[in-house]
């Protein structure tokens, strides 16, 4: 099981007014462990003091991706990170993460990537979703000569543009093989697309004249909820199979709608299901780390917050349904999922569930996460 380790900021380079690019330090003995994928993000931790010396400190953890080319054994790790107002990690990292500090900082994960492999490619991202996306695209025409990349990009303005120099680099280091068009949704552009948000009735109009859209071989969209969404049905529409689309979600605040956003997920044996409310009193089964546990569950409790309170060193980020670090394979019992923004099909159809969304319906639930 993956564990956080302290490494110093080496660098905290200012994208935009509200956004950073952090670089970490990763000691020799820790390259290996802290190999990544392109598209892959890491998990910080940190610790907010109490209000005062009576009140205990509060845990925060995020997820931010890795924005460079893809390493097996870095020397260093950087991310970019857009301020939210009353983030509790984002605004820290922005306002008062200076090179020298230490931050506790989980190895690499996440199923958002592209090995590079030959073909075409493409990606539609809005503000801070360009952070994996640049990986993507980095490693991938450096590495694959057969391999090209359009690149469709949604920001407020050109001054809120993070990594606008880098991207213009790809642009330049491979003018035949990287395409990239941006849209400004609060200026206006001397050439290129009117100003306005890329909503599914625009993208759906746009695509075709940019590519042949179905037959992209990985389409990989990331950025808010309403932009990813919109851009998946826009394909869906266009012909493009599911299987070729792949989503990050960043940043979810909105409550989910129970009936679009519920899911039910069952294994084999589950035995008897209770009502759709939950089951009245449910035990939970973990295998963690190669040791299991079972353990009743409160009242109105997730999966992950019961196995928290016996295992701490449960994996854990966002608890939002973002970013899939509490990835578990229900191996029997039935759950519900209040969200799901991290789970793909061919994820779900294989078992899996997000242990911080997940509520029981049975009274036994196990599950594994290290499966």
């Amino acid at each position: 099981m993956s564990t956080f380790h302290p490494l110093r900021v080496t660098a905290v380079d200012r994208l935009t007014d509200d956004s950073v690019a952090l670089t970490f330090a990763v000691p020799p003995e820790l390259r290996p462990l802290y190999g990544y994928s392109p598209g892959q993000h890491i998990a910080l931790r940190r610790h907010r003091p109490g209000a005062d010396a009576l009140t205990a400190s509060t845990e925060v953890r995020r997820t931010y991706s890795l924005c460079a080319p893809a390493c097996d054994e870095p020397s260093e790790l950087r991310i970019g990170i857009r301020g939210v107002e009353g983030g509790d990690f984002s605004s820290y990292a922005v306002k008062e993460l200076r090179p020298g500090d230490t931050v506790d900082v989980l190895p690499p994960t996440g199923r958002f990537v592209l090995e590079p492999r030959p073909g075409r490619f493409a990606a539609v991202v809005g503000g801070s979703g360009i952070t994996p996306v640049l990986s993507i695209a980095a490693t991938l025409l450096a590495r694959e000569p057969q391999a090209r990349f359009c690149l469709i990009r949604s920001d407020r303005s050109t001054a809120s543009t993070m990594f606008l120099e880098e991207v213009a680099d790809l642009k330049d280091r491979y003018p035949d093989r990287f395409q990239l068009v941006t849209a400004l949704s609060r200026e206006e552009q001397q050439s290129g697309l009117p100003s306005g948000r890329l909503d599914e009735e625009r993208l759906s109009a746009l695509l075709p004249s940019l590519l042949p859209a179905e037959d992209v071989d990985g389409w990989y969209l990331c950025g808010p909820l309403g932009l990813v969404e919109g851009a998946s049905r826009a394909l869906r529409g266009l012909g493009v199979p599911r299987g070729r689309i792949h989503q990050e979600i960043f940043h979810v605040t909105e409550a989910p709608a129970a009936s679009t956003a519920s899911s039910r997920s069952t294994a084999s044996g589950s035995g008897p299901a209770a009502d759709a409310g939950g089951a009245r009193s449910a035990s939970v089964t973990a295998n963690l780390d190669g040791r299991s546990g079972c353990w009743p569950m409160d009242d109105g409790e997730s999966v992950l917050e019961t196995v928290l309170r016996h295992r701490a060193d449960a994996p854990f980020a966002c608890k939002g349904g973002v970013c899939g670090t509490c990835r578990v394979r229900l191996v029997s019992g039935e759950v519900r999922m209040d969200r799901n923004y991290a789970l793909e099909a061919d994820e779900l159809e294989a078992g899996y569930v997000l242990a911080c969304q997940s509520h029981p319906l049975t009274e036994a639930v196990e599950v594994d996460f290290d499966g």
